[in-house]
């Protein structure tokens, strides 16, 4: 009885352990990686031949021959196919800055060039966009016809205007923005090649003197822009663009034009508790007291660090220390701002936090707040709490970024991901058809958009997912730039880091009418060198295009009468990740959970894995 009670035990804690390996053991390196192929999933244009995202097809490429203009290339914005200016030209000066302060993460990561790439995409469809010094195409696609349609990129037959701003009808806002994104991207290519280098830096001039001069808001110069990107101002995007060009160039002209209109532009009298596409006040105020920290500041040292404080103010916000000034946070732990696309927000914040926590540190300073000096490694804590949360420490235990864990989003809004690829349903898919045939379909998306961060869930850490849910199931590219920085700084730090399978997660429905029952497979595998058995069963089973994925359960049960002690499997032909089983530093070589050293006479022990196609292979190396 004492040995049936302890294998229950065995079985119980063992669960326990795989839970908690699913809520904690995070790979964010993998989760770099479908980060960066969520933005291949988003371009527009002529793909490369190297492009990863298989499902996806050339597409928009005679954007903007209605008005003689090149406007081929750029992103996506969401599930829709508007290329939304503003919130695109915020993506990329939040993938620069990620491959600038985190570069040797990324770099070790093997992933610079992936990241560059992201970048390079949209800042070639920039410099196409900025036909003059006083032009810039700042959008292409109608958001009205194009949300009226469900319909693949590769089949639009939605109309694909471009509208342009100039000298009489200016956008600050949006010029500003796509200077500061190419001055960034000029720092951050310059390492790697010189002159495009120079050449972003030539456009980020001009084009931050066009905003300068010509003032006035995007969205009063493109109305069909303001239902869906409306502009808060653009005082914000001005310091913002002349910031990131002092860090580009050092020429004092830009540092002294950030001071001089602190107090007027608002850069030392906003506290703000947001950071988003729209207001980029507490980037401005972290860049610049990145200059003070680094010893920088000279004749300017004293308005910087009013721009410093309030830099604190959003630190401290975020970290509950702000005297009752904080951030609203759900019941799970995860920054609350508002009802749509909430997990933009989450994600800006934590990587703003992860960029502060360095300078300070860097600095060997701590962070200044009401209620005392925080050490610079609370601000990396609040960043690793909300990318936990993403990845499913919450009380959904659901993984919001798609592709990665074991449960996460299959309903994404998104027209591309919910229609069968162009490659395997070769028809075009019309506008309305879309809507009938795979919009309404209850199964999950046929192809999975890898590192999609979707909106979320909300205030009471509740999710729906759902297709129509778009405000809590569509992804977003401002919801996902701010990830690549912060998971590549969080894998550097990781205690964890390399203990987990680098092989992508296989995807997990998250309605029970996908799976069939359980079933038990072939007869027990019994091992000729040990006293083991493993007893092998399917408990889950789903499709997902073409491919049938299995959640594979296998016990490990001590035949014999005397104690197991170091028992070491090989797992070989496994294709998908694995849970209950420590990794050693052999290849394909797993021991026991710490707690779980001796397996008792008749006592049992499992671990889980998921991939498609046959089980793998299941060995004993030794024991004692």
């Amino acid at each position: 009885m004492k040995s049936l009670n302890f294998g229950r035990l065995c079985l119980l804690l063992g669960v326990l352990v795989l839970e908690a390996l699913i809520a904690e053991g995070f790979n964010y390196g993998d989760a770099l990686d479908k980060t960066l192929m969520f933005f291949e999933a988003q371009r527009s244009g002529k793909l490369p031949a190297n492009q990863r995202v298989k499902w996806r097809g050339d597409s928009g490429l005679k954007d903007g021959y209605l008005q003689w203009v090149n406007m081929v290339g750029g992103y996506y914005d969401a599930g829709d196919h508007v290329k939304f200016g503003l919130p695109m030209a915020y993506t990329v000066t939040m993938l620069a800055w990620g491959a600038i302060d985190f570069k040797k993460e990324i770099t070790e990561l093997d992933q610079m060039g992936n990241a560059l790439w992201s970048i390079k995409w949209g800042t070639d469809y920039f410099m196409k966009a900025h036909t003059q010094p006083n032009v810039l195409w700042a959008q292409v696609g109608d958001g009205d016809s194009d949300h009226y349609c469900w319909e693949r990129a590769e089949d639009m037959t939605t109309p694909r205007t471009a509208y342009k701003l100039d000298q009489d009808h200016p956008g600050s806002d949006l010029a500003g923005e796509t200077a500061a994104a190419l001055a960034a991207s000029a720092i951050a290519f310059k390492p790697y090649n010189s002159s495009y280098s120079n050449l972003l830096l030539l456009h980020a001039k001009q084009l931050f003197t066009f905003a300068d001069k010509y003032r006035g808001l995007y969205d009063d110069s493109i109305q069909n822009a303001k239902k869906f990107y409306t502009s808060s101002g653009y005082s914000d995007e001005l310091l913002w663009a002349a910031a990131w060009l002092y860090r580009a160039t050092d020429d004092e002209y830009f540092l002294k034009y950030v001071v001089d209109n602190a107090v007027y532009m608002g850069g030392t009298g906003w506290a703000v508790k947001e950071f988003s596409w729209d207001n980029k006040y507490a980037g401005v105020q972290i860049l610049l007291s990145q200059i003070l920290l680094e010893g920088r500041g000279g004749a300017y040292t004293s308005t910087l660090k009013q721009y410093q404080a309030k830099a604190n103010y959003f630190a401290c916000a975020c970290l509950q220390k702000n005297d009752g000034y904080n951030i609203h946070k759900t019941p799970g732990g995860l920054m609350y701002v508002r009802e749509w696309n909430n997990l933009q927000y989450a994600s800006a914040a934590a990587f703003l936090l992860a960029v502060y926590s360095d300078s300070l540190s860097a600095a060997n300073a701590k962070l200044a707040c009401p209620e005392g000096q925080i050490p610079p490694q609370a601000l990396l804590d609040f960043a690793r709490s909300q990318a936990d949360y993403f990845l499913g420490k919450n009380p959904k235990s659901m993984s919001y970024l798609v592709g990665y864990g074991q449960q996460y989003p299959i309903h994404v809004h998104h027209r591309g991901s919910s229609i069968a690829s162009i490659f395997s349903l070769q028809s075009t898919v019309e506008c309305v058809q879309g809507f009938e045939t795979w919009y309404r379909r209850p199964e999950g998306n046929p192809n999975v958009i890898h590192g999609a961060l979707v909106g979320g869930p909300d205030q009471n850490d509740n999710f729906s997912d759902d297709r129509s849910n778009y405000e809590q199931t569509e992804p977003t590219l401002s919801g996902c730039a701010p990830l690549v920085g912060l998971f590549s700084k969080l894998e550097s730090v990781s205690e964890a880091a390399g203990n987990y399978p680098k092989k992508a997660p296989v995807p997990r429905p998250t309605t029970p009418h996908s799976y069939q029952e359980t079933q038990k497979t072939q007869e027990p595998y019994r091992s000729h060198e040990a006293p083991v058995e493993f007893i092998h069963s399917i408990t889950k089973t789903w499709t997902v295009g073409p491919t049938k994925y299995y959640r594979h359960k296998v016990i490990i049960k001590n035949k014999s009468e005397k104690p197991i002690k170091d028992l070491k499997l090989v797992v070989e032909d496994l294709s998908g990740s694995i849970w209950g089983l420590n990794p050693t530093q052999q290849r394909n070589t797993y021991e026991l959970p710490q707690w779980q050293k001796v397996l008792q006479p008749g006592a049992e022990c499992i671990f889980v894995y998921v991939q498609g196609g046959p089980q793998a292979k299941v060995t004993v190396q030794s024991y004692n």
